[in-house]
């Protein structure tokens, strides 16, 4: 078994985005790094005429790859907040296995009331969606206290899929790999 835990708690990514003036035909946006963020963006320049060609390619061929910040939903379109204890099980064959979020005080009770109920288990980045609804919540005296979500994977692929997940989601939020 093996586990990620995290260490340091990082917020969400602000930064502010300015553009430039324009210098002889140049469009600049400088990404400033903030306060409460470990994101250290670089300025870029790039002339006008390169962004027409941008523009014409990017229509002609359909295809654009967007950057997303990996998430974690409950509730669709609410990212929840509090990052998770995760742990890991493969099979000893490695053909399938099983992961086990912990939730302790998760945000989405704080805003269900207000924007929906829980539908699911969301995992959200740049490649698409992994979603479970194997979802429990605890509690305790009658307040919601937990939640716990397991994903199953039953293929080598599913487990891979899962695992670059796992890699930007923990890079996103301070988690480290344990094995135990």
């Amino acid at each position: 078994m093996a586990t990620l835990q995290s260490h340091a708690f990082t917020s969400p990514l602000s930064h502010c985005c300015k553009q430039s003036p324009p210098l002889s035909g140049l469009s600049s946006w400088a990404v400033h790094r903030s306060a409460h963020s470990s994101f250290n963006g670089e300025s870029l320049n790039v002339a006008r005429s390169q962004w027409a060609v941008l523009k014409r390619s990017s229509s002609t061929s359909g295809l654009i790859t967007m950057m997303v910040k990996p998430t974690i939903q409950f509730i669709q379109g609410t990212d929840e907040q509090t990052i998770p204890d995760v742990k890991l099980t493969k099979s000893r064959d490695g053909t399938n296995g099983m992961a086990i979020f912990r939730f302790e005080q998760p945000s989405v009770f704080d805003s269900s009331g207000e924007v929906g109920d829980i539908t699911g288990f969301y995992m959200i980045d740049e490649e698409g969606v992994l979603q479970s609804v194997d979802v429990n919540a605890k509690f305790i005296n009658g307040k919601p206290a937990g939640i716990e979500a397991k994903y199953i994977m039953r293929t080598p692929r599913e487990w891979d899929r899962f695992m670059r997940f796992m890699e930007r989601y923990s890079n996103a939020n301070g988690l480290q790999f344990v094995k135990n």
